[in-house]
């Protein structure tokens, strides 16, 4: 049998990580090497991808840049799709990025009607725009789910069929470090250590800008609770000298570490964390660190909340089915608040055992036997008869 043509769209970062993982593991499967089509990062073109043009113009954030660059984005969306239906793959895996990646889905789609379309990591459509679940089912085969909840609410929505493959932070080596070094400490914390509380402001400069200062004053709070306290900020490359320059104005101590090395490392010592609303927090769970969710949004971003359906913005609450996690946004943000229950969940409380417990079922609910990439690509082949 020939090797697999497989076109490929991965719009983001995290995209192109999936993907990469994805493609390898076909390989490994087949024993033959896929022939890559399509748009992707550094790590799909490991695998032997030439990206139709460099993803990072897809990495848009915020309303008014998405506008400024719409014409660009329109014409890559045909020069996409027209690649892929010039190519005649035997699949197209499109991978998150959903306002670029489905676009290109549907115009292939109404090219080649018989193509199978796979779609790795669904739109949160349990968050926002429900009604996108059953409009998928005109140009999407099938969704490979990186969510334990999501196939119940996707068949509730009517939309196309849905397998729940894992997902790739249960198979991060430093993400499973951080778990193994909390859970060494759960029976006892030795004596004489000084307490660590993570402060996590985001990974966007928007974010870091509006929510910087909270996480500073919860901290001076933080610290007059508890004189103990060490404060360490894991900084991402692309803010770090922006958190640097924040951290300055602050009165408390603060340890800024970067890379990932260090981040997981900080993970596994941590007590408990102050942490910006996103993936971050299933990372916190996962590693077993204690947390309250908060987030400050953009003006745009304001407007449009009451279109959003969920009744949870946090991951693990999700996952678990019910709070486990504390969540405050705009005016309830208040840093002595955020202080005093960090202050709770860093010592020996109900609460923080509580949470423990819950970070427990959330992970044994997000197993799935073997990594996620495996089960993705045994999926797919299934998907298209190979």
């Amino acid at each position: 049998m020939p090797a697999l043509k497989l076109a490929v769209v991965a719009g983001e970062p995290s995209g192109d990580i999936l993907g990469a993982g994805l493609v390898h593991e076909i390989a490994r499967q087949t024993g033959q090497q896929p022939e890559l089509i399509g748009v992707g990062g550094e790590r799909l073109i490991a695998q032997g991808l030439k990206s139709l043009f460099d993803y990072t113009e897809l990495s848009l954030i915020g309303f008014s840049a998405v506008i400024a660059r719409l014409p660009k984005l329109v014409m890559r969306i045909s020069q996409t799709a027209n690649a892929i239906i010039a190519a005649r793959p035997d699949c197209l895996l499109i991978i998150d990025s959903p306002d670029f990646s489905h676009r290109v889905a549907r115009k292939v789609r109404k090219a080649l009607p018989d193509l199978k379309i796979v779609n790795y990591v669904c739109p949160t459509v349990w968050a926002w725009k429900p009604e996108r679940a059953s409009a998928m089912t005109a140009y999407v085969d099938h969704v490979l789910s990186v969510f334990p909840f999501e196939p119940e609410i996707v068949r509730r929505l009517g939309g196309p069929p849905l397998t729940y493959v894992g997902h790739r932070l249960i198979d991060d080596p430093g993400l499973e470090a951080a778990h193994e070094a909390q859970m060494a400490r759960r029976n006892g914390k030795p004596s004489g250590r000084q307490p660590v509380c993570l402060l996590l402001p985001g990974s966007r400069r928007g974010e870091v800008k509006r929510l910087g200062p909270v996480l500073g004053a919860a901290a001076r709070s933080l610290a007059s609770l508890n004189p103990d306290m060490s404060f360490v900020l894991p900084a991402g490359a692309h803010v770090e000298q922006q958190i640097r320059d924040q951290v300055l104005g602050w009165d408390v101590d603060c340890r800024i570490v970067t890379g990932e090395t260090a981040k997981w490392q900080a993970f596994g010592e941590a007590d408990v964390a102050i942490a910006a609303s996103g993936t971050v927090l299933l990372e916190l769970a996962l590693a077993g660190v204690p947390h309250i969710s908060c987030y400050k949004l953009d003006p745009i971003s304001r407007l449009l909340s009451g279109l959003i359906v969920t009744w949870t913005a946090a991951l693990p609450n999700m996952i678990a089915g019910h709070v486990v996690i504390s969540e405050y946004y705009d005016r309830q943000l208040r840093p002595e608040r955020l202080a005093r229950q960090a202050d709770q969940l860093a010592a020996d409380t109900l609460h923080r055992a509580a949470m423990l417990a819950d970070f427990d079922l959330i992970r044994s609910r997000m197993e799935v036997g073997v990594p996620a990439s495996e089960k993705a690509a045994m999926t797919l082949l299934s998907v298209i008869g190979r």
